[in-house]
């Protein structure tokens, strides 16, 4: 460590510099890691925040966007809830709708059509559920937007009139759109397209996009075996984020960019060290001909890495937080993790030692007898 530390003190500029390259490296891991949680809350949080354990689907629906084109039927639900490893089996309707509000605000809502009291009514945190037809219980976050307890959204084409009844205690979001949840019976009203006051066909009440499930004990139920009695296409519930509209593109795109960080991070720390061994080639040598093993200037070099590493990363994301707390709730969807942030500073520690480790393995390569100037 003596070596290492010293040469730290030495060329302190060239390590400030280089470290500082890795800094602003971990405050873009900090950013692209909040902005890719808050893409998944954003997207898929009225899922993700219910207690699903699965959804059935329309056999033969494609994945993309499965949620709008599914059509499933009573029979199929009743067919999962008989199953001994289904603790509840529910109709759930979405459809992405416009809507206006009172005073002609343009509101756009994901409509979740439930059973109300069943597992995936949200919890109210203002307000009332959403009991009678014609009633809504809006995202919490959907206040942002003007709209209030009381106010009548009134959907565009179909006429339909929903009463803002209660806000739920935390944000619920499918395809980056504020989720109103409203009893099956009006959700299947206003799928078929059927006008205010008058009665939708008999079989549309009958019908739903997918069927949610809830494992026993927490567990997920057999998908497959229900799928060949009921005739659906059942799917994890992360399985089925992918089949919101976006989610999966959305996610790709943040991955591959998250990727390419790492990977210039490992390319960056390496092309460094490489060069620094290069130029203390000779100090290496002088240490070898005095009797330093190469284990001993593998374990020094790897150190001096180690120490640059940590203490960049850590100014990193200590900035990168501080930045990304200020992104919270400023409308962006940006939502700082620990566990995602955890990950990548991991991920950034252990590629740019990686990569550290590529470049001072020359070191075994050292010629003693050049400390005396033998190639000169």
């Amino acid at each position: 460590m003596f070596l290492a530390l010293r040469e730290l003190t030495f060329a302190r500029t060239r390590f400030g510099l280089m470290g500082a390259v890795v800094a602003l490296i971990a405050v873009l891991m900090v950013l692209l890691s909040g902005l890719s949680s808050g893409l998944v809350v954003d997207g898929v949080s009225g899922l993700l925040r219910s207690p699903l354990h699965a959804v059935a689907f329309e056999d033969g629906t494609k994945t993309d966007s499965a949620f709008t084109r599914s059509v499933v039927t009573s029979d199929q639900r009743d067919a999962w809830a008989a199953r001994d490893d289904v603790a509840a089996a529910e109709l759930l309707g979405t459809a992405i709708v416009n809507a206006r509000s009172s005073d002609g605000t343009p509101v756009d809502l994901t409509l979740f059509g439930i059973e109300p009291g069943g597992f995936v009514e949200p919890a109210v945190g203002e307000g009332r559920a959403a009991a009678d037809e014609g009633e809504v219980v809006l995202s919490v976050s959907a206040r942002d937007e003007g709209v209030g307890l009381g106010d009548v959204l009134t959907i565009d084409r179909v006429g339909t009139e929903l009463e803002v009844v209660g806000f739920t205690t935390d944000q619920r979001t499918f395809g980056h759109v504020d989720i109103g949840f409203l009893p099956l019976r009006t959700w299947q009203e206003v799928h078929s397209a059927t006008p205010p006051g008058q009665t939708a066909p008999p079989e549309a009440y009958d019908t739903a996009s997918v069927v949610a499930l809830r494992g026993v004990d927490g567990a997920v139920p057999d998908l497959a075996a229900g799928d060949a009695v009921a005739g659906t296409d059942a799917r994890t519930l992360t399985e089925a984020f992918g089949s919101s509209p976006g989610y999966t593109a959305e996610i790709t795109t943040m991955q591959l960019i998250q990727g390419f960080l790492y990977a210039i991070s490992a390319l960056v720390v390496g092309a460094f060290f490489t060069l620094w061994t290069v130029q203390r080639t000779r100090e290496l040598a002088v240490m070898r001909a005095i009797g330093a093993s190469t284990r001993f200037l593998l374990v020094d070099g790897l150190a001096q890495a180690a120490i640059l590493l940590v203490v960049s990363v850590g100014l990193g994301l200590g900035v990168g937080l501080g930045l990304g707390s200020l992104l919270v709730g400023t409308g962006m969807p940006f939502e700082l993790e620990a566990a995602p942030v955890a990950t990548g500073a991991a991920l950034l520690l252990g590629l740019g030692l990686a990569g550290a480790a590529v470049a001072t393995a020359r070191i075994a390569r050292v010629d003693p007898v050049t400390a005396l100037g033998e190639n000169r």
